[in-house]
């Protein structure tokens, strides 16, 4: 019962990542001007992390509870490991270099980032199949 659950939350955490990065940043980005686009992403990331975050921890745990110690461990930890560099390293770079307009900077940051992202999504992926 305990290995659905983590599934289940595994699955949701897959979910609001792809909302997030194909329906939430793109309508915002496309709707918002430059200066409302951006102060929404900086109220609305660091909730989006921090509950992917903490989600990807119950999952952590449920698996050290159950003794898996394969692959599937390993996956989730990275998933959390890279919401915690995210959330805490790499958006207030993102949002530094963007405060004082260096662009390349911000560009490969933010890269970076949705890279990032990717890597997630396939560690999900993994893990669910």
């Amino acid at each position: 019962m305990i290995f659905e659950i983590s599934l289940y939350i595994t699955s949701i955490i897959f979910g609001i990542m792809v909302f997030f990065s194909f329906v939430v940043a793109p309508i915002a980005f496309s709707s918002l001007n430059k200066e409302s686009y951006s102060v929404f992403i900086r109220k609305i990331f660091p909730y989006y992390y921090l509950i992917n975050l903490v989600l990807s921890l119950i999952v952590l745990f449920f698996f050290i509870y159950l003794n898996i110690y394969g692959i599937k461990l390993y996956l989730i930890s990275i998933t959390a490991i890279l919401f915690f560099v995210s959330n805490y390293v790499l958006m207030p770079l993102i949002n530094k270099f963007s405060d004082q307009n260096l662009y390349q900077k911000f560009k490969y940051s933010h890269l970076l980032s949705v890279i990032l992202n990717f890597i997630q999504m396939f560690c999900l992926i993994f893990i669910l199949i």
